[in-house]
């Protein structure tokens, strides 16, 4: 017996193959757009909002047509016939017409339930928006049409690949999948036909304050200690949560951020990843048995591209910010080397040379008066224990940069373990830690940059004991915010040519190694600013 298909797969392969595939994968929107969707979708989901003539969420099953699904209500009229009534939303400013998907899903959705010996006499569409209701007709034909997209959703599905992107296609510019898909971005070029689809009006939630509790509570997550309320959310307004130093976070509230698909990551009160969850289901699972392949077998061209745009990006924060012309140059010299490594030993070489030039250099990017005023001292970079401030901070904000990397990757369905550059073997997120090294220069470096010269963090929010140094809990609320700032801020991506926020630049540029690993991306380029 062949599997039945989901009556919602059609309904997208109706509208794009492309789609279709990415759904079946697990791949959906971005979870502020879901959770507004479902807001809007939730009676009709509710089977207890059931009445005596009306039934609602009424699974549907067809061995004929090879499909199941959920009817969103059911109408029952004085003979008991019924009419299926399926419930859409449209953009505000779009007319409520009935789409040739839409007619297709009622037809599957209608035939499956008189396969099932129920008497079926009309079919219709309510646009929750707009508060209307259309009745949709069914022929002949279109049932002809709705069995011929089953079979060609089985094809699709079947398929190894996904299906290729549309090119310079209308139905783009209002496609929810839209920011999986990334149509225009395959080329690696300049994205001439703009679509413009919003950043989630949602954040990511820092939890600071040692002895805290967060948990949820009539759809907010609430944070308190010592019975003291410290803030108060909407969950809904939440993309990601980290937790810093000793806070608890209450079962319910993980078990709420998971259903949500919303990722929890633990850190140090210094910033160094300890763990992450994520929810059990997630995409790409066939991608991420290639990526374990390909991380086994090397792929020294995804290597070059993390370590040329690292130090590309030093050299430019470098001549923007610092006073060393020669560094500059050299950086540019490594910068081309890594780009034609022959081996992984030879672009660790290439990123250990640059990495030493640049921090010598490190600290003329801060202005004069603060170094001395501050008595800042830095040459060298030590990751833990932290030396100085400069390195406490640098600390911090890579570990804030390691957590939305994670995101990146795990949203992408890859697994943050299986890397290219990163050994795999060293039981670290090497995917991810490859992939924040394209963004080490312009987002955290710049974040205790600007926050040293601003004056947003000084010496005294420092502390050092037997030579390790650590920060405190107002500069650590002052570097978590400067980040916040920078990451949420926009920019002109310089592949693309639109503006982007860095939070989003990290999901495209993972959304590109996942394309050059399933086989739909000719190549990756890493990201560099100018």
């Amino acid at each position: 017996m062949h599997e039945l298909i989901p009556i919602s797969l059609v309904a997208h392969q109706a509208f794009c193959p492309r789609r279709a595939w990415l759904e079946a994968a697990g791949e959906t929107t971005d979870t502020h757009q879901m959770a507004v969707g479902t807001a809007a979708h939730t009676p009709a989901d509710d089977p207890t909002g059931s009445r005596s003539r009306r039934y609602r969420a009424v699974d549907v099953i067809s061995h004929d047509l090879g499909v199941i699904g959920r009817c969103d209500t059911v109408e029952l009229d004085e003979n008991a016939a019924m009419t299926v009534v399926e419930h859409k939303a449209t953009p505000v400013r779009r007319r409520p017409e009935v789409t040739e998907p839409m007619r297709i899903q009622v037809a599957l959705l209608a035939g499956a339930l008189a396969d099932m010996g129920y008497p079926v006499t009309g079919q219709a569409i309510y646009f929750i928006n707009h508060h209307t209701r259309v009745d949709v007709p069914i022929s002949a034909d279109d049932m002809a049409l709705a069995r011929e997209t089953v079979a060609a959703t089985a094809r699709t599905l079947a398929a190894a690949q996904a299906p290729p992107p549309l090119e310079d296609d209308r139905r783009c510019s209002r496609c929810s999948h839209i920011t999986v898909c990334l149509p225009d971005e395959r080329p690696l070029a300049p994205v001439t036909r703009r679509i413009v689809v919003a950043d989630p009006d949602t954040q990511i939630l820092h939890l600071t304050t040692a002895g805290s509790r967060a948990y949820v509570a009539r759809g907010r997550i609430e944070v308190s200690k010592s019975g003291e309320k410290l803030g108060t959310f909407p969950i809904e307004r939440v993309q990601g949560v980290v937790v810093h130093g000793n806070v608890d976070l209450s079962s319910g509230l993980i078990r709420e951020l998971l259903w949500r698909s919303l990722s929890v990551v633990w850190c140090t009160s210094s910033g160094r990843v300890t763990g992450w969850a994520r929810a059990a289901q997630g995409p790409n699972g066939g991608p991420r048995l290639l990526q374990h392949v390909a991380s086994h077998n090397g792929r020294i061209d995804l290597a070059r591209q993390f370590v040329s745009a690292k130090i590309a990006n030093q050299a430019t924060l470098l001549r923007r910010h610092g006073d060393a012309p020669t560094a500059v140059a050299r950086l540019r010299e490594l910068q081309r080397e890594a780009l034609e490594a022959p081996s992984l030993t030879d672009i660790f070489g290439a990123e250990g040379d640059a990495a030493a030039r640049y921090f010598e250099c490190f600290l003329t990017m801060l202005r004069p008066k603060v170094v001395e005023a501050e008595e800042l001292t830095f040459s060298i970079r030590t990751r833990r224990p932290a030396r100085d401030p400069i390195n406490a901070a640098l600390n911090l904000c890579y570990g804030l940069l390691t957590a939305d990397a994670l995101r990146a990757v795990v949203a992408c369905g890859l697994d943050p373990h299986a890397g290219f550059l990163h050994s795999s073997g060293r039981n670290k997120p090497a995917l991810a830690l490859d992939l924040v090294e394209e963004f080490r220069a312009p987002v955290a470096d710049s974040v205790v940059i600007n926050a040293f010269n601003n004056g947003e963090i000084r010496a005294r929010d420092f502390s050092t004991v037997l030579g390790t140094t650590r920060i405190g809990e107002r500069g650590r609320k002052a570097l978590i915010a400067g980040y916040e700032r920078r990451v949420t801020g926009t920019f002109r991506h310089p592949l693309f040519g639109y503006d982007v926020t860095w939070r989003r630049a990290m999901e495209i540029q993972a959304r590109l190694v996942l394309g050059v690993i399933d086989g739909t991306q000719p190549r990756y380029q890493g990201i560099k600013i100018r």
